[in-house]
């Protein structure tokens, strides 16, 4: 274990910083989504980068979220949620829900899926699923979920918001090289 503890140089590895680790952390693209749930009958919800899948059997995916969260509790308490993949029109829904002690939902056009978590409209793809597990790792929790519902095939029709260096990015199709 102690050579896994080295840099590049060989000296061992004094305390990361947090701010160079998310900086470093940062050249990893990434989608966004928008975590929801229901409270009563008001939608909440939260935006987050870290989202992926875990299994296919049974099908299960995964995000993480702060510890000290003041949305993630309400939403763990009805034991669902929804995944909101976004599209690359969207960033403004991604800032919308980032900002705290606003009303994040404010002008979303949104449904409920059969399960009652919010949908929100023109998303990239998005997911219904019942808490599974979650861990406590670090600063974070570990939410696993179970899927139950998703969109359809035909809901698959933009393109993804990707997040990356920390500035929103859109894909672009590829070059075909020279021959």
């Amino acid at each position: 274990m102690e050579s896994v503890l080295k840099t590049v140089t060989g000296d061992a590895v004094d305390a990361i910083d947090p701010r160079a680790f998310r900086n470093t952390l940062g050249h990893y693209a990434s989608g966004i989504t928008i975590i929801g749930g229901l409270e009563g009958d008001e939608p909440v919800g939260f935006t987050c980068q870290s989202f992926y899948s875990v299994s296919t059997e049974p099908p299960l995916v995964s995000f993480s979220v702060m510890l000290n969260s003041t949305t993630y509790p309400r939403i763990r308490e009805t034991g669902r949620f929804s995944v909101n993949v976004l599209s690359h029109e969207q960033h403004e829904i991604s800032n919308q829900f980032a900002r705290k002690g606003t009303d994040k939902w404010a002008g979303i056009d949104w449904s409920a899926t059969a399960n009652h978590n919010p949908v929100i409209a023109d998303t990239l793809m998005w997911l219904d699923c019942d808490i599974w597990a979650e861990y406590e790792a670090g600063d974070h929790y570990i939410v696993i979920g179970k899927v139950n519902e998703m969109s359809s095939v035909d809901w698959h029709t933009r393109q993804p918001l990707l997040y990356f260096k920390g500035q929103y990015r859109h894909l672009r199709e590829v070059e075909a090289a020279a021959s």
